[in-house]
């Protein structure tokens, strides 16, 4: 009877140590040096040797003992069902501010979807609370020295916190920093900024209080809360406005330079939608600390032109006729719009077509091109002479895939359109390259 214990190998890469070993898609991993696999962080740790003894459940229902030696850290080259090898843990927390919560119904069942997974921090970079985690959690993520773990602090007054996330012991889970701290495990965290709640003097005292787990605590990003028009059974919460913003960012400057004086960092960073907001230029790269918070939209614009105009520089023009459009946010939308304004200088007979789609579907209130749907792109470009080809923005698609949010296919949305569409990366390379070549 074939064994059922282990996990499902999905993938054997090719040329690997388990292709040599004559593993099989199907076979089930049960255990490294004796040691049962629970989960994605007992692999990481055990499969880092330089000499492993693998049990290997074969798909004929025999069991393998396999003796590995290879590099210290060298890959076996495997790969599973379950990234994390476990079920995912979901959240139980009500945050005021949570995105999910804000969500019509009728959407895919995995949009309503909360992780609060620590194993996700550590795999996709991926914010947890701590409220889920054990002492057990933690005491793995120290002996197996994963990092960074990724923190969603939101404040640091534990009677707010457990106000914000609705958890009674959201203020306890605080102490598990201290023992990741002690542990000298690297850490990022995240502040979700809510007017009249966690801001003001709160935020001051968040980051004082922060700035003790510095240097293992590397950066703390501070992000407008995301407001959608479905909160009406809802908490009520008010967007931050113009002047709001500039005394965030005022705010969160003169706490950068205070802590780059004492510690060389400037630790607590703002989110990119705070300079967008204040209509406020953006901070020298410097600033940014090697763009250590860039998935968590801090620093991407600056980045983005940054890398644009070394490109530029570098670029010969043409005489060329070229018609391309462009559809992105409307946080985006000036930064493109200058980016092709430059351009047009070295190609003269380039035309560009520069669209700011508003966002329908969740409010205009987001902004950002990540959450634009398949249907607010389809019926505001509708019936628009749209050139050679329509550019997006990668972020509108669901990562590895060719799906909008609304599940529109990119397929679909170029039948519907009756245009070629290219997905654009993230660089200003990226961008030019999309611009100016057929």
């Amino acid at each position: 009877m074939m064994n059922k214990k282990g996990h499902v190998i999905s993938r054997i890469v090719p040329g690997s140590i388990a292709q040599e070993l004559e593993l099989e898609v199907g076979d089930r991993l049960i255990a490294i040096n004796d040691k049962e696999i629970e989960d994605v962080f007992d692999y990481q740790y055990l499969i880092e040797d330089e000499y492993i003894l693998m049990l290997v459940g074969k798909v004929n229902g025999e069991e393998w003992e396999l003796e590995i030696e290879k590099d210290f850290g060298e890959d076996i080259g495997i790969e599973f069902e379950n990234g994390l090898m476990d079920d995912y843990k979901s959240c139980h927390n009500k945050c005021v501010f949570c995105f999910i919560d804000q969500m019509p119904k009728g959407m895919r069942d995995t949009l309503y979807f909360k992780d609060d997974d620590s194993r996700l921090s550590f795999l996709q970079g991926n914010y947890v609370t701590l409220t889920n985690m054990s002492e057990k959690d933690i005491n793995r993520i120290i002996e197996y020295k994963l990092s960074p773990i990724n923190v969603s602090f939101h404040t640091t007054n534990p009677e707010l916190r457990c106000k914000m996330l609705h958890n009674r012991f959201a203020g306890d889970a605080l102490k598990k920093v201290d023992k990741l701290f002690e542990a000298e495990v690297e850490m990022n965290g995240q502040i979700v900024l809510c007017k009249g709640m966690n801001d003001g003097k709160e935020l001051d005292r968040s980051i004082a209080d922060l700035t003790k787990y510095i240097p293992h605590l590397k950066s703390v990003s501070v992000v407008p809360v995301g407001l959608t028009k479905f909160r009406n059974q809802l908490e009520p919460l008010e967007a931050f406005s113009k002047e709001d913003s500039a005394l965030v960012l005022k705010q969160i400057h003169g706490w950068q330079e205070k802590i780059y004086k004492e510690y060389g960092t400037h630790f607590v960073h703002a989110g990119d939608e705070w300079y967008i907001m204040a209509e406020e230029e953006f901070p020298d790269s410097s600033v940014y600390d090697g763009y250590v918070q860039l998935e968590n939209g801090v620093g991407m614009v600056k980045l983005l032109l940054e890398e644009f105009e070394a490109e530029y520089k570098g670029l010969v023009g043409d005489d060329k006729k070229r018609f391309v459009s462009i559809a992105t946010g409307v946080s985006a939308y000036p930064y493109i719009k200058k980016m092709t304004e430059q351009l047009k200088v070295k190609f003269p007979n380039l035309t560009i077509q520069v669209y700011r789609i508003i966002n329908h579907f969740f409010g205009p209130k987001i902004t950002v091109s990540g959450l634009l749907t398949g249907q607010d792109l389809i019926s505001q470009l509708k019936g628009k002479d749209l050139g050679d080809k329509l550019l997006l923005p990668c972020n509108v698609l669901r990562s590895g895939e060719d799906v909008f949010l609304d599940d529109i296919t990119l397929s679909e949305f170029e039948n519907t359109l009756q245009v070629k569409t290219d997905i654009v990366k993230s660089s200003g390379r990226d961008f030019i390259e999309a611009v100016i070549l057929n």
